[in-house]
C-alpha cells in the first residue's frame, strides 16, 4: 500500500514553529511520506528554528532577494512553489497562517489540482489594514482549501459566515501549543545567558518581556510604544524590560534612539525559539504585537498586553488573559502599572485555561487528512 504523500510549505519563523510538531508527527507516521518545502521567506530565522527541532527541508527554494518588494516576492513564490510541486507530485499540500508563502503556495497547489489544507484557518480582524498584508492573505487562502483547520470555535464560525462549506472546517486547536509543550522539554534550565543578557542577574526583579514589529505601527505609533516602555522602566526600580529587537530598520532605529541608554532596559538581538520560550517562562508579563505570543502565553500563565487596536485572536481577550492596549503611550503605561501594582488584576489575567488548545492539534490534523484520503 502506497504512503500518502504530503508536502508542507513554510517560509518564516512562525510557520516553522507552528508546523514543526505537525511535520514531526507525520515523519513518525508509517502511513505518510512527508516532504518539507522551505521558501526561506525569512532565511536566517527560519534556519535557526528548524535546527531546534532537528528538521531539514527536503526542498529549499531560497526565495528571498535583497530589497525585494511584496509583488516581486509574490511572483517568485508562486512560480518556484509550482515548479517544486510539479516535480514532487504530492497528494496533499499543507500551508500555515497568513504569510505570502501561505497564500501563494496554496494558489500554486490549486493550479496543480492538489488539495490544500490551511492550518490556522479562520482568524480574522475584518480590517485589511490591520494586520497588513496578513489579513488579506488569510482571507484569500481559506476559499482555496479542502481543509480549513480552525484553531478555535470563533475561527470556525468566521469561516461558516463566509460560506466556506462546513464539511471543509475542522476545529483542531492551535499547533503553537503543541510546539510550546515540545519546546519546554528541550530547554536547558542551566542556561541563563541569552544573547548577552544574563537571567541570573535579575533574580530579585520583575521582568517584562517585549516584542514589537508590526508594519502598521511603524512611524509615530512605534515611537509612542518605545516612549511608554521608557516610562515604565523609569517608574519601577524593581522592574527590568527585556526586548529582543527585530531586524527591520523601521523597528531598530526608534528602539535604539529612545531606549538604548536606559538603565533597566535590555535590548538584545533576536533570539532563537527555545531561548524565547525560556524568557517567557521567566517573565512577569509580556507586551507584544505578536499573534503567536498571544496564543502561547496563556499556557505559561503570563498576562499579555497587546499593542494593537484589533486582533484576529480575540479568544484570549474575551477570556481576560490578554488586553488590547494599542500603541497609545498612556494606555500602555497605565495597563502595565495596573499589572505591576494590583495583585488581584495580575492574578485574574495570569490564571486561566488557554483557549487556543491542549497540545493535540497536530494529531487531529493528521487524523482528518488520513481519514478523508487514506493511505494508498
Amino acid at each position: 500500500m502506497n504512503k500518502l504523500k504530503i508536502a508542507i510549505v513554510i517560509g518564516t519563523r512562525p510557520e516553522a514553529i507552528k508546523m514543526a510538531p505537525v511535520y514531526l508527527k507525520m515523519k513518525a507516521d508509517s502511513r505518510i511520506e512527508v516532504i518539507l518545502i522551505a521558501t526561506a521567506q525569512h532565511r536566517q530565522m527560519l534556519d535557526e528554528t528548524l535546527a531546534i527541532f532537528a528538521i531539514e527541508p527536503d526542498i529549499d527554494l531560497n526565495i528571498m532577494q535583497a530589497n525585494q518588494t511584496l509583488p516581486e516576492l509574490s511572483a517568485r513564490l508562486i512560480v518556484k512553489v509550482q515548479e517544486a510541486l510539479a516535480r514532487v507530485k504530492p497528494d496533499v499540500v499543507l500551508v500555515h497562517g497568513d504569510t505570502a508563502t501561505c497564500l501563494f503556495a496554496a494558489l500554486a497547489a490549486n493550479y496543480e489540482k492538489i488539495p490544500v489544507g490551511h492550518v490556522e484557518a479562520g482568524l480574522r480582524t475584518y480590517n485589511f489594514d490591520a494586520p497588513w498584508p496578513e489579513e488579506i492573505n488569510r482571507r484569500l487562502t481559506d476559499p482555496i482549501c479542502k481543509w480549513c483547520f480552525a484553531p478555535t470555535k470563533r475561527a470556525a464560525q468566521n469561516l461558516i459566515e463566509e460560506k466556506i462549506p462546513e464539511s471543509h472546517i475542522h476545529i483542531t486547536g492551535n499547533t503553537i501549543v503543541d510546539a510550546l509543550l515540545l519546546s519546554r522539554e528541550k530547554i536547558d534550565r542551566s542556561k541563563t545567558l541569552i544573547n548577552g543578557f544574563d537571567l541570573g542577574t535579575i533574580q530579585n526583579k520583575r521582568m517584562i518581556l517585549v516584542t514589537g514589529h508590526r508594519r502598521e505601527s511603524f512611524g509615530k505609533p512605534f515611537e509612542q510604544f518605545c516612549l511608554a516602555l521608557r516610562d515604565i522602566a523609569r517608574s519601577h526600580n524593581d522592574v527590568v524590560i527585556v526586548y529582543p529587537v527585530h531586524l527591520n530598520p523601521n523597528v531598530r532605529k526608534p528602539v535604539n534612539e529612545i531606549l538604548k541608554d536606559e538603565e533597566r532596559v535590555f535590548l538584545i538581538e533576536p533570539v532563537e525559539y527555545l531561548s524565547f520560550v525560556s524568557l517567557m517562562d521567566h517573565c512577569f508579563f509580556i507586551i507584544t504585537d505578536s499573534g503567536g505570543i498571544q496564543e502561547e502565553a496563556p499556557s505559561l500563565h503570563k498576562p499579555v498586553l497587546v499593542t494593537r487596536d484589533t486582533t484576529e485572536r480575540p479568544e484570549a481577550i474575551e477570556s481576560g488573559l490578554a488586553r488590547l492596549v494599542g500603541t497609545s503611550r498612556d494606555n500602555i503605561v497605565n495597563e502595565a502599572n495596573r499589572l505591576l501594582t494590583d495583585s488581584a488584576a495580575y492574578s485574574s489575567m495570569a490564571n486561566g485555561v488557554n483557549p487556543y488548545g491542549d497540545g493535540k492539534a497536530s494529531e487531529r490534523i493528521i487524523d482528518v487528512i488520513v481519514s478523508e484520503i487514506g493511505s494508498r
